[in-house]
């Protein structure tokens, strides 16, 4: 039986997996470059708003936290998952340069003596894989991305509705299958695909979420024109099976470090292999015109002081990346408004540094 794992990249999505990963019995090691970050974790001391992370890490036994690669070499280490940013470009595709840097640094410090098994669990443009197992054919490349929300990464690796993987080979499977089968509390359907195949499903499942979200907002839009009750056409729309009511919900526009970003991604691998999503395309578009009819909405009540319980990209997280919430105070200021925002210590000094003197914020 495997029972030692190397996570590479261990921010919040690897750390969160990291210890799923050693509650069920394996032993892990987690690497990092962040010197003072491994520090926190090795002393147990991190702080985190991710649900469990600091509860999980408090009772861990198995876990080691080190900035050093070569411990992949000294422990024998065969199964590595590397769980590495990828950012967006700006042409919308994603950068693998901290993918690139890792097997840079893993062929100095890493001999191939052992058969090793690398799972990508970032998300990587379509054929970016293949491309690295075409490069490193001592080693087996698989795909394993994850569909986790922000705010609940923990309870999400745990209750998955699928899980996706490109296939390297036959034992990489078989290992991430035994590995599911005791670390997931669901009962998640497992699909089987080539990696390309997979690293477009990855994109897709958040495109099409993205369409979901654009969708319930354009028939709010439509319904709060025309004086009809929004809640209750998306609610209805939403009972019918082929449907469902996940996602189908007025109110912001997409936002966030997965939504946006990856339906970009799709869209530009679409023009370079010369195919069209125009419904990607539209859901963007969308996603622009939701946020001007929200100010404009808005606008109209004319009031002094505006009031914003959170301006992150979804309630109970810390991020504000891509945050529409954040947009639309920004605009309302613009537009001469005053702002309240009542966020965290530590969420007020980010929104600071963006945005100086624009809002006035409430614990």
């Amino acid at each position: 039986m495997i029972n030692k794992i190397a996570i590479v990249g261990i921010g919040r999505l690897g750390l969160c997996f990291a210890l799923n990963l050693e509650r069920i019995g394996y032993s892990i090691f987690g690497i990092d470059t962040n010197k003072s970050y491994i520090e926190q974790i090795r002393l147990k001391q991190l702080k985190s708003n991710e649900p469990l992370v600091e509860e999980y890490l408090k009772e861990s036994k198995n876990f080691i936290a080190t900035t050093d690669l070569s411990i992949i070499e000294k422990e024998n280490i065969q199964f590595v998952y590397l769980i590495l940013p990828t950012p967006s470009t700006q042409d919308g595709t994603f950068s693998h340069s901290f993918i690139e840097d890792f097997f840079n640094e893993f062929k100095k410090s890493v001999s191939s003596k052992l058969q090793r098994h690398l799972i990508i669990g970032s998300t990587v443009m379509p054929g970016y894989c293949d491309d690295l197992a075409n490069r490193y054919n001592n080693l087996t490349i698989t795909y394993n991305p994850e569909f986790i929300a922000q705010g609940s990464i923990i309870h999400d690796q745990q209750h998955p509705d699928q899980i996706l993987i490109g296939e390297g080979n036959e034992e990489a499977t078989l290992f991430l299958k035994e590995l599911y089968s005791k670390m997931c509390t669901s009962n998640p359907a497992i699909h089987l695909m080539s990696r390309k195949s997979a690293e477009i499903t990855k994109l897709a499942t958040n495109c099409y979420l993205t369409m979901k979200i654009s969708f319930a907002n354009s028939i709010g839009d439509l319904a709060r024109t025309v004086g009809a009750e929004e809640e209750k056409i998306l609610n209805a729309i939403g009972t019918d099976s082929r449907i469902g009511n996940k996602y189908l919900k007025y109110g912001f526009g997409f936002g966030g470090p997965c939504l946006p970003r990856d339906n970009q991604a799709l869209l530009a691998y679409s023009n370079e292999a010369h195919a069209s999503l125009p419904l990607s395309e539209a859901t963007v578009q969308v996603n622009i015109e939701h946020l001007a009819f929200q100010l404009k909405e808005l606008l109209k009540q004319n009031h002094d002081i505006y009031y914003f319980d959170s301006v992150t990209y979804k309630k109970d997280t810390d991020i504000l990346e891509a945050s529409q919430q954040l947009e639309l105070a920004k605009l309302l200021v613009e537009n001469g408004k005053k702002v309240v925002i009542k966020n965290s210590k530590l969420i007020q000094q980010e929104i600071e540094s963006l945005f100086p003197s624009y809002f006035i914020f409430e614990d």
